[in-house]
């Protein structure tokens, strides 16, 4: 008994101690927790194993001799530091990631730069938000031969020279973002072959006349005052991928390497589209870099431009610029672009209005092959012609909102022949056809102002995602989701003020997603059945009472409802019940109110205790408005046989 009872105890003494082992290698690795602790100084006392040490978000103003072999990681960022001992580092052969970022490293800079020269073993190095001039920044930058990281932000650096990294010539990543960087010597980052990612933006930069940069795959140059970004037309080839202009003074698109990769071009909010036409922007192009590029007197646009038939670009970025047109000629280029963003431009209409289409080598009819996702949102559109729909054979995303269409009524589609088009500008017709738009599978149609949707507004289309919110006041005829209620999945129809009586939907077998918010409804439509809803949002409405037949039918898919914002009835309240039972989420129960006893309680409240409400109270039935008049009308009836029967008795 005694030996087995030994046993045991042995057994459970060893199983603690391994436990034990792996807690303190587990909490050797993760790093002692002295962050966040207002320290003045380095702690004395430490294990000698540590290979990660966190003093961040403390006040520690200078740093000493730190006697930690093996760290590998050291956090000070968010302190006070102004001064680091000679020989704070020299005992630290293993440090790969420094971080000084948010510090006063403004101060003492000859002392703490030759601390910094030590640890010639860097590989990340954060020294960002500490006030330092372009002379600190290369004294900080000596002796880092292994860096790969380097992080510059929010200091005072006001250029760049060859000299500025010239003993950290391993780097692959530089952020130097919000400086006041006016001016980068040429040769500054063109010997750093291991480069890939370039920030610097906010920062002064005024434009960029001959991009040399070959290795870079990401550069960032958004929040500049860059009017041009010009590239020499030569046979080299780029790696650059992304190219972010954004927030810039651009007013044409950057003329960029003939080979290059790149995939995802951002040039919002700049002044692209200014001028008059996209003849005088190419015009303007061909002037600069002509005056720029020496040697090139007789470039043509072709030159400087035809490589975009070739680059690979998915993506471009020109929303919130000052377009009034779209530049068809420029953009046609782009066989590749599967995303364009042109909201919050100044288009009203889009038409083809290309001078030169042999000039591009390309069929008007498939200008955008590859087109699948269009954000035109926030413009002032009111016509798009369906030759535009046509050169966009496979466009699947199509975002209105916040503009003036309206949806063409029938015989106003698709002109199938030219003199139906030729018949459609004549009548100067302000709609858009949806119609026989194949591919179309996201429509978003939000605040347009739409007053009546017709019957097959989108027949012959492959909606499964339409938004018609926000249209005040919008009648649908019947039919008008005919041809798509086999293929819609979410539908909104939010603040279009509509009512029960006006809202009449088709049997939707695919629909999971129906936003009803904001409107007049005091019934949901019994079609509803046929859905697999899964979210269903009847916030802010009329309703008294939910029919208890169709909401067990669909608590069977129902996942979610919203019901805040209505007068529901809290003696009359057992469809949510059934929600409750269904476990259907009801995320704003808690503001939703009902009343009873001429009261208003929230809706929780009343099933904590729902007899404190309704123990004298009968309940009474919800009528609809039809059954509310049948009733008037039997009573009115029985009044009036009551009044002729007293005229017949008296007489």
């Amino acid at each position: 008994m005694l030996r087995h009872t030994l046993s045991e105890f042995l057994l459970l003494w060893s199983f603690g101690q391994a436990i034990c082992g792996i807690s303190v290698l587990y909490h050797n690795e993760k790093g002692q927790p002295w962050n966040r602790q207002n320290r003045y100084t380095a702690p004395l006392e430490m294990d000698m194993k540590l290979r990660r040490l966190d003093l961040s978000k403390s006040f520690i103003r200078q740093l000493h001799t730190l006697g930690l072999q093996h760290l590998q990681q050291l956090d000070l960022s968010y302190n006070q530091l102004d001064l680091i001992a000679e020989e704070a580092f020299k005992n630290l052969a293993q440090l790969e990631a420094l971080n000084l970022s948010r510090n006063a490293l403004y101060n003492n800079v000859a002392r703490t730069s030759r601390a910094l020269r030590s640890v010639g073993g860097l590989r990340r190095l954060d020294i960002s938000l500490n006030n330092l001039n372009d002379e600190a920044v290369g004294l900080y930058l000596q002796n880092k031969f292994s860096l790969i990281h380097l992080d510059l932000t929010g200091n005072g650096i006001t250029a760049l020279t060859h000299n500025t990294f010239k003993e950290c010539q391993g780097l692959k990543t530089i952020i130097a973002t919000n400086n006041l960087i006016r001016d980068i010597e040429q040769g500054t980052f063109e010997p750093l072959k291991r480069l890939e990612t370039l920030d610097l933006a906010q920062n002064n930069l005024a434009h960029i006349c001959d991009f040399q940069l070959y290795q870079v795959n990401y550069l960032n140059l958004s929040q500049n005052s860059i009017e041009f970004f010009l590239t020499r037309q030569d046979e080299k080839l780029f790696r650059l991928e992304i190219l972010d202009l954004s927030y810039n003074k651009l007013f044409y698109f950057p003329i960029v390497p003939k080979f290059i990769h790149l995939r995802y071009l951002y040039l919002q909010n700049n002044m692209i589209g200014a001028l008059n036409s996209e003849a005088t922007m190419i015009a303007e192009a061909k002037s600069v870099y002509k005056e720029i590029v020496i040697g090139k007197a007789n470039t043509e646009y072709h030159e400087i431009f035809s490589n975009w038939r070739i680059m690979p670009l998915i993506y471009i970025d020109l929303s919130n610029n000052h377009f009034r047109f779209i530049p068809f000629e420029t953009l046609s280029l782009l066989t590749s672009l599967e995303t364009l963003n042109f909201s919050r431009n100044c288009l009203q209409n889009i038409e083809l209005n290309i001078t030169k289409p042999g000039q591009l080598g390309y069929n008007y009819q498939r200008l955008f092959p590859s087109l699948r996702h269009l954000d035109l949102q926030k413009n002032s559109l009111r016509y798009i012609t369906p030759l535009f729909f046509k050169a966009s054979p496979k466009l699947e995303t199509l975002n209105l909102q916040a503009n003036s269409v309206k949806p063409c009524p029938p015989g106003n589609g698709l002109g199938r022949n030219k003199s139906d088009q030729h018949a459609l500008r004549r009548h100067n017709m302000s709609c858009v056809a949806f119609r026989h738009i194949k591919t179309l599978k996201h429509l978003n149609l939000e605040d347009n102002g739409i007053k009546v949707l017709y019957t097959n507004t989108f027949e012959k289309t492959s909606l499964d995602h339409l938004n018609l919110a926000r249209n005040r006041h919008m009648v649908l005829e019947e039919g008008a989701l005919q041809g798509v209620q086999g293929s819609l999945q979410s539908l909104s129809l939010s603040e279009t003020n509509i009512t029960s009586r006006d809202l009449s939907l088709p049997c939707m077998p695919a629909l999971s997603q129906l936003n009803l918010s904001n409107n007049h409804l005091d019934t949901i439509p019994t079609s509803l059945s046929c859905s697999p809803l899964r979210v269903l949002d009847l916030s802010n409405n009329a309703l008294v009472s939910l029919n208890r037949s169709l909401i067990r039918a669909m608590s069977s898919h129902l996942s979610a409802m919203y019901i805040r914002g209505n007068r529901f009835n809290c003696c009359n309240t057992s469809w949510l019940t059934i929600l409750n039972e269904s476990r259907v989420n009801v995320p704003d129960l808690s503001q939703a109110k009902c009343a009873a006893q001429g009261d208003s309680v929230f809706l929780a409240d009343y099933f904590e205790s729902p007899s404190g409400y309704c123990l004298f109270q009968t309940t009474v039935p919800v009528l609809t408005v039809g059954q509310r008049l049948i009733v008037f009308i039997f009573v009115m009836t029985i009044i009036s046989m009551l009044f002729v029967f007293i005229n017949m008795w008296c007489t």
